[in-house]
């Protein structure tokens, strides 16, 4: 119980936090309500599924051990969270006769299942559980479903928090285009951030990660 109180505590906190994928959560709650969150909210979850079990069965490896997949992966994710954002940039609405706005594009399943596998930050905290608490959960087999179902149950809430606090606002702001502007530009300037001052320990866990990772697919066993 404790190792799974670690694991959860841990996922909380990486999820729970601030980062471009909740900002993004945030957006589509803003624009669309928490009903419209629903598809991008799920394509989330899938793509961290997917994710995990990528680096679950020691896949990872080849993208912790290659400095250049690394960059790209960096820029392809800053590139994709960017696009997301101005993509949603309102259409021209005169406020004193519409308040709320439909956005340029919505933000669907299609749109959240990509988030995920390009950004360095949900590789990283995958890369620690897996590395650092799933251990210590026992068998394989027990590890595998513990991990991911922590994932996407934390996902399920913080994600759907945040879409929640982003159709509060959308609804409590009168200029609504106004509200979801700032909210792009501020998504924008979070990307970036993390583009440029990605920390070190997302990527050079190579000793933790490499050795279990290398055990995984060549014994079928974690360390």
């Amino acid at each position: 119980m404790t190792a799974y109180l670690a694991l959860l505590g841990f996922i909380a906190l990486m999820v729970g936090t601030p980062g471009p994928a909740n900002l993004v959560a945030m957006l589509s709650g803003v624009t669309q309500g928490v009903r419209g969150c629903a598809g991008f909210i799920t394509g989330l979850i899938v793509g961290k599924i997917g994710l995990n079990l990528f680096i679950g069965f020691g896949f990872g490896v080849v993208l912790a051990a290659d400095p250049v997949l690394q960059t790209a992966f960096t820029y392809a994710s800053a590139t994709y969270m960017i696009w997301l954002a101005v993509r949603s940039w309102p259409r021209s609405v005169n406020p004193a006769k519409q308040r709320h706005h439909s956005p340029a594009k919505k933000f669907q399943f299609r749109d959240g299942v990509i988030v995920h596998p390009l950004n360095p930050k949900a590789w990283g905290m995958a890369v620690m559980a897996w590395g650092y608490f799933a251990p210590a959960l026992g068998d394989f087999s027990l590890q595998l479903p513990i991990v991911i179902l922590s994932f996407a149950l934390c996902q399920l809430v913080f994600h759907s928090l945040w879409c929640a606090v982003g159709a509060y606002l959308g609804k409590s702001f009168a200029d609504n285009q106004r509200l979801a502007k700032s909210m792009i530009m501020l998504t924008i300037l979070v990307v970036l951030a993390a583009l440029f001052y990605t920390p070190p320990a997302w990527w050079h866990i190579e000793p933790v990660f490499l050795a279990c990772a290398t055990r995984r697919l060549s014994t079928r066993q974690w360390c």
